[in-house]
Order: C-alpha cells, then structure tokens, then sequence
C-alpha cells in the first residue's frame, strides 16, 4: 500500500468519527448520587456516562476525593474512606470523539465517623515504658465486634504488643477508654493503635487506626 492510499484511508477514517461524532447522542453523565460512606469501610461505585463516542475517561477536575479514595479513568471510585467529613468535587468525563468531548459533573459526599479512635492521653515515655490510653466511640446503629491493637514499631520494623482488647461495643456507646503500656529495650518507636470492628449484620468491617507523627526514643533498657 503506497503513501497516498494510506492517507485517503486516514482521511476516511477521520470523516467517519467525525461523523459518528455528530450523529451520536450529546454526551451526559448518568444522573446517581453517591451512597453515604463510613469512615474505615471499603466501598467502590462505577460510574456512568451515556451519549458521545465511548470510551469515556474520568478524570477529578476540581475539588479533593475524600481521603482514602481513588478514582479510575474508567470512572471506577473506590477506596476506604479514612476520615468523616463532607467534600464537594467536581469529574470530567471526556469522550472519544474527534475532537473530544468534555462535561463536568459535581458530587457531593458525607463520610459518616462509625468508628472513631483518638489518643485521650498520647503515648509518652517514662523510664523504660511507654503508656498512653486511646478513647473509641460508635456513631453508627450497629453493634460492633471490636478489636484493638497497640504495638510499637521499632526503627527494624520489629513489633511489640503494648495493648490490646477484643470486646462489643455497641451501637452508641462513646468515649470508651483502653489503657495500654509496656517496658521498651532501648530504642526508637512509632505507636500504631488499630481498631478492627466487625459488624455481623451488613458483613462489613472498619478499620481505623492511630500513628504517631514522630519515634519516641527510649533511653533506659528495661
């Protein structure tokens, strides 16, 4: 095939989207709010688009994704939200159109606080232990079966164990506490608290977890 038959073809090609293009239906996103999320529960939503030339791209035009969750360019929203809150942000569907056709569409979303863990006292260092008591509180109408784990990493990525529970905490039920606390070796650590609840009913499970901003540094071997 010589030179100018390949381009007659790539000006056919060219007229044929174009036409396609207008013949098609005006590119729209299907109208669907987004379902009310929970802090710490794994969640995924496919979007849709109908009109103009498939296949669409999605990307976020404005605005920020509730943290913890991302978004696909096949319009695919997913992740597990990790913090309570509103947002507001606005996606850009583009088609495959030549040329390429655009429309924005705004969502609104509350991240609901089912499960909420905080230090009541942040973990501090006294001689060769570190202390500290977190405090967790259940905003949703389920009963929980909670777990909680407090370890602290070492600078080697080795773990301790310095506090853990297992029990109900029912639907409601707020500012319960949970002490923890262990003698160290000498050394750096970062504090992680996990809460791991489990909610029979909907066959879902939260995760929260707590870091510390920086290593506590034990001085005194124990």
């Amino acid at each position: 095939m010589n030179f100018t038959k390949i381009i007659r073809l790539l000006a056919i090609l060219i007229c044929f989207c174009s036409l396609v293009a207008a013949q098609a239906p005006p590119l729209a996103v299907v109208d669907e709010a987004l379902p009310p999320l929970d802090a710490g529960v794994e969640f995924h939503i496919l979007l849709h688009a109908t009109g103009g030339v498939p296949p669409y791209v999605w990307t976020v035009a404005s605005g920020d994704l509730p943290e913890g969750i991302t978004l696909t360019p096949e319009g695919l929203l997913a992740g597990r939200p990790t913090k309570p809150g509103a947002s507001t942000f606005t996606l850009k569907v583009e088609d495959s159109g030549h040329p390429a056709h655009t429309i924005n569409k705004e969502f609104k979303v509350v991240v609901a606080a089912s499960l909420l863990i905080e230090w009541l006292q942040p973990p501090k260092i006294r001689d060769n232990r570190i202390d500290g008591v977190v405090q967790l509180s259940n905003g949703s109408k389920d009963d929980f079966d909670l777990t909680v784990i407090i370890v602290a990493v070492a600078d080697n990525g080795r773990a301790t164990a310095i506090g853990y529970e297992h029990f109900p905490l029912k639907a409601g039920d707020t500012n319960v506490q949970i002490s923890f606390g262990n003698t160290l070796p000498h050394g750096a650590y970062v504090i992680h608290a996990d809460a791991i609840a489990e909610i029979p009913t909907r066959k879902a499970i939260l995760r929260q977890r707590l870091q510390t901003p920086q290593a506590l540094q034990v001085t005194q071997g124990p």
